[in-house]
């Protein structure tokens, strides 16, 4: 197969997060662009599937809520659904 060079200019921070990405993925720019194209052609569009799996802010600060009411003894638990349901008289 017959490789072509591709210019592209984008802005520098931009690159340097793409960059970032792409290499917590194992990938660096060129294998990353070359899959987005050829995404690009299976999906006869622009795809969006390769992500992190970061949590935005505000699941973070879900998480970390729910890990202080597990530590905190002062906030009464349940053992099963149903006395759940039977405290809430549902």
């Amino acid at each position: 197969m017959a490789t072509t060079n591709l210019n592209i200019r984008t802005d520098k921070e931009i690159k340097e997060a793409a960059e970032k990405i792409y290499a917590s993925l194992g990938l660096n720019m060129t294998t990353a662009i070359n899959m987005f194209l050829r995404a690009s052609i299976r999906e006869s569009g622009i795809p969006f599937d390769l992500k992190l799996n970061v949590p935005n802010d505000e699941t973070i600060k879900a998480i970390e809520e729910g890990r202080a009411i597990a530590r905190d003894n002062n906030i009464k638990s349940y053992d099963s659904i149903d006395d759940l349901r039977a405290d809430l008289e549902v």
